[in-house]
């Protein structure tokens, strides 16, 4: 397996980082802090996801940033991987918001997925991983600080031993799970001898034999009793054939003697209807008789051509006096509706007059104002005319004391602060010569008092023998001049002084020039301003002037139309008086036409009425013809019925029906206890019959169970077998890999670690490290010195890729070896030890591909390829930079 390409977004101290990576040894260099292990903790969250951190999956998203996104690319047997890997960070709780796996043979989506699958790609869980190829910043001394069961777990795991294990256990389980089904059957068939001998001493088959005798001689004596009862049925039903004729005899002639008596009473009550319907008839004709009195009169108020007008005629007339009416009432809307849109115009017109008013007299007060504020502008602008002109005054009273001055007004600032720095100077001068002609008066006065005292005055000998005492007056002399030099000094103190102050007069006038200048630029641009707006002003005024004539002319106008708007609607509404009028007129003809189209329908109503009437009655005559005929048939009938009755047969039957339903009763109590007695038989059969078939079924089962008892017996002693072969099996392969990895372990410690104080190595069988002195002396990895420790461990670790990558003969490429700040425990001496190891581990073992992060400046010269990671101190954020080939070899 080999890196080739990583890509990270906003993952811990990267906002983004585009690394690719090449075959051989890789080193990631730069400060510490400053995120290179970052890198291969990427690559490993890539592959393994939630797995390969320690902390929360929210830590890995930058801080401030929603999200971040992983993405690697890598080869593997031949083909070539990408997986991306995304984390969001936004709501209650960071999730995985994508993880895709792209391999040669299709996609894997879900982290669970793509965990599964890279790890049978590489045969190791994130566990093994940092077991064999990651050794991680402080984790070198990972293996020689664990316990060896710890050990032996982790070396058994990653060489795949932990499978034969797994088996072993899974064998031990089976022949302990074997062994206990085995003894359940056992007691099992212990049971099932006991049921078979407990059901044997019952002797089912002759208690059978008995109870099936019985069973066949009751079931004769039932069968008799059932014939005697059908031949009792027999002669129940013939007898209840009888008497229901008789009964449905006398019921029919009930029924006879009822629509006899109700033909009577319907032939009575329809010729009373009859009756009825005559003197309806009469009233008809009566009322039909007023109607027509009432239409001649009606007819006679109204413009008709016939004194007897048919419908239609009416009709007619109705439609055209109804369309009359139509039209009056549209042109009376009509005008309606121009005397009130004449009325809105004309209230439109004079309101609109008012608003021209108005907005004239608007006008007129702006123009006032604006030329009320046209002549405070004109006053105003001399006013400020007059400020600039006492400005230029003050500017060139100034100015004029500059002429005279060491600097003009731009150079007063530092003619000041030149001036300031010679009058420290000047004081300076002064304290010192103060200070000095302090100490040379106190000289003198010293050496005064010696003189006095006969002694020299700069040793202290007597004054006979010092060559010294001749200096005195020196010192005198000296003095005096020092005196002279202070004076000088005081006077040159006092002129700066003088000229400072002078200077700082000429800051402040030129401070203050500047400041008279702003503001006679200020005022000019007012000036200039409001001239500006004078002629614009006037103009505005007299178009105000103008704009308000002309709205006043214009509200005259509309004035005029609105009174011309409101006699076209008076003329409007006396149309419409007109029409009212003479609609009211159509409205009574259509009313009287009305009238008259009622009375017509009436006389028609009464006429259809009489007819109606009259075929009623006829219909009823011709019912009570057909009634009577049915009335003389039913009492022809009655009189058959009556005449066909026979007494003494109808009570013969009745004993006969009598006593064959007594004989019923007493057999069907008698069969009820026969064939109680035979279910009980046949439940007594059936029990027996049972019992014989469960005893067969117990006797079957015990054959069964005997074959199976003899299979677990065979099944028990193979998983038994099977379970040594495992253990047997484990523990020649781990001696084997014991072997292999003492060899390769000792090959590479002594490559690394040249040195006349230790032979060799050993691992046992239980992965116990033991590292032995020339002198045949043993020590436990633990007393080696910290720098050796971690050239141990490292040793160990390159053994064991090693042996992975040799042990299963290419079939599944190993990944990169990653050596993560292995140079923490190392003196320089040692480094150097551990840059022969990488260059072992790449030219004789053959890793494809290393990766190595360090700060340390000695392995940069190891590199094939140098990577330099940076942090900004300001963002806190780092940046990844490859390093030119040339360039990594200058480094």
């Amino acid at each position: 397996m080999k890196f080739q390409r990583v890509k990270l977004s906003n993952f811990k101290c990267y906002d983004d980082a585009d690394l690719r990576l090449d075959s051989g040894v890789t080193v990631i260099h730069g400060l510490n802090g400053s995120g290179k292990s970052s890198l291969l903790e990427a690559c490993f969250f890539a592959l393994y996801g939630s797995k390969a951190l320690d902390e929360n999956l929210g830590d890995v998203v930058t801080i401030g940033a929603d999200d971040c996104t992983v993405e690697l690319w890598f080869s593997h047997a031949g083909g070539d991987y990408h997986l991306t890997r995304r984390v969001r960070a936004t709501g209650a709780q960071p999730t995985t918001a994508k993880c895709v796996l792209e391999t040669p043979e299709g996609n894997y989506e879900g982290a669970r997925d793509v965990r599964r699958r890279i790890t049978e790609l590489l045969r190791m869980d994130s566990e093994a991983f940092v077991n064999c190829a990651y050794v991680r910043q402080g984790e070198v001394n990972k293996l020689i600080n664990a316990s060896p069961g710890d050990r032996q777990d982790m070396l058994d795991d990653l060489l795949q031993l932990g499978k034969l294990e797994e088996y072993r256990e899974r064998a031990s389980d089976a022949r302990v799970g074997v062994g206990r089904v085995r003894d359940d059957k056992q007691g099992a068939l212990s049971q099932l001898d006991e049921q078979i001998q407990e059901k044997e001493e019952k002797e089912l088959h002759e208690r059978l034999n008995s109870l099936e005798t019985k069973e066949s001689n009751l079931q004769v004596e039932i069968e008799h009793i059932e014939d005697q009862k059908v031949t009792a049925e027999e002669t129940l039903t013939q007898a209840e054939s009888v008497l229901e004729e008789y009964e449905e005899k006398r019921e029919e002639l009930s029924t006879l003697e009822a629509d006899i008596e109700e033909l009577e009473t319907t032939i009575t009550e329809t010729e009373t209807e009859r009756t009825e319907l005559k003197e309806q008839i009469s009233d008809l004709q009566d009322r039909r008789e007023s109607l027509r009195e009432d239409l001649s009169e009606t007819v006679a108020e109204i413009d008709l051509d016939s004194a007897e007008p048919d419908p239609d005629t009416v009709d007619a007339r109705l439609d055209e006096l109804q369309s009359r009416d139509d039209d009056l009432q549209s042109r009376i809307e009509d005008q309606r509706v121009d005397a009130k849109e004449h009325s809105s115009t004309a209230d439109a017109l004079a309101e609109s007059a008012a608003d021209l008013e108005s907005r004239a007299e608007d006008k007129r007060e702006e123009a006032d104002e604006l030329e009320a504020d046209l002549e405070a502008a004109r006053e105003t602008i001399a006013e400020r005319r007059e400020q600039i002109s006492d400005i230029d005054d003050q500017i060139a009273d100034l100015e004029a004391r500059f002429e005279d001055a060491p600097t003009d007004r731009d150079g007063a600032d530092a003619h000041k602060e030149s001036v300031a720095s010679d009058l420290e100077d000047a004081r300076q001068r002064v304290t010192e010569l103060e200070t000095k002609l302090k100490n040379e008066r106190e000289s003198l006065a010293e050496a005064e008092a010696l003189l006095e005292a006969g002694k020299c005055p700069e040793c202290g000998q007597d004054v006979a023998e010092s060559p010294h005492v001749a200096s005195i007056e020196d010192d005198r002399e000296r003095i005096s001049e020092l005196e002279a030099t202070l004076s000088d000094a005081r006077e040159t103190v006092a002129e700066l002084e003088s000229e400072h102050e002078t200077a700082r007069e000429l800051v402040e006038t030129a401070d203050e020039l500047a400041t008279l200048a702003n503001n006679r630029s200020n005022i000019v641009q007012l000036v200039e301003e409001k001239e500006n707006g004078l002629d614009a002003d006037q103009e505005r005024i007299e178009t105000l002037r103008k704009e308000a004539a002309d709205h006043e002319s214009e509200a005259e106008t509309k004035r005029e139309k609105a009174a011309e708007a409101r006699e076209q609607a008076e003329d409007c509404r006396s149309v419409v008086a007109e029409c009212n009028q003479e609609r009211q007129q159509v409205k009574q003809s259509i009313e009287h036409l009305e009238r008259v189209e009622d009375l017509l329908g009436n006389i028609d109503d009464c006429d259809d009425d009489i007819e109606r009437l009259r075929e009623k009655r006829s219909q009823q005559a011709e019912l009570n013809d057909q009634r009577r005929e049915q009335l003389a048939e039913k009492r022809e009938r009655k009189q058959d019925l009556a005449e066909s009755f026979d007494e003494e047969r109808i009570e013969e039957a009745r004993s006969e029906k009598q006593r064959a339903k007594k004989y019923i009763e007493q057999a069907e109590e008698t069969l009820a206890e026969k064939r109680e007695q035979r279910d009980e038989l046949q439940n007594a059969i059936g029990g027996v019959t049972n019992e014989i078939e469960e005893l067969e079924s117990l006797r079957e089962r015990r054959e069964d169970l005997e074959a199976t008892l003899e299979k677990l017996d065979t099944l028990y002693e193979e998983t038994e077998e099977l379970q040594e072969m495992y253990g047997a099996l484990r523990a020649e392969l781990r001696q084997r890999n014991v072997e292999t990895l003492e060899r390769m372990l000792n090959q590479t410690f002594d490559l690394v670690y040249q040195n006349d104080s230790y032979s060799h190595i050993e691992l046992d069988g239980q992965y116990q490290l033991t590292v032995y002195q020339k002198d045949g002396e043993p020590l436990e990895p633990e007393q080696l010195s910290g720098g050796e420790r971690a050239l141990f461990n490292l040793s160990l670790r390159c053994a064991i890729y090693r042996l992975l990558a040799e042990g299963i003969d290419g079939a599944a490429p190993m990944p990169p070896l990653i050596l993560d700040e292995p140079t923490v425990f190392l003196d320089s001496g040692h480094v150097t030890q551990l840059l022969d190891l990488v260059e072992y581990m790449r030219d004789e073992v053959g890793v494809e591909q290393i990766l190595v992060v360090s700060h340390d400046e000695e392995l940069v010269g190891a590199a094939d390829d140098l990577v330099r990671v940076e942090k900004d101190a300001t963002t806190n954020r780092s940046r990844v930079e490859q390093v030119e080939a040339t360039v990594a070899e200058l480094a």
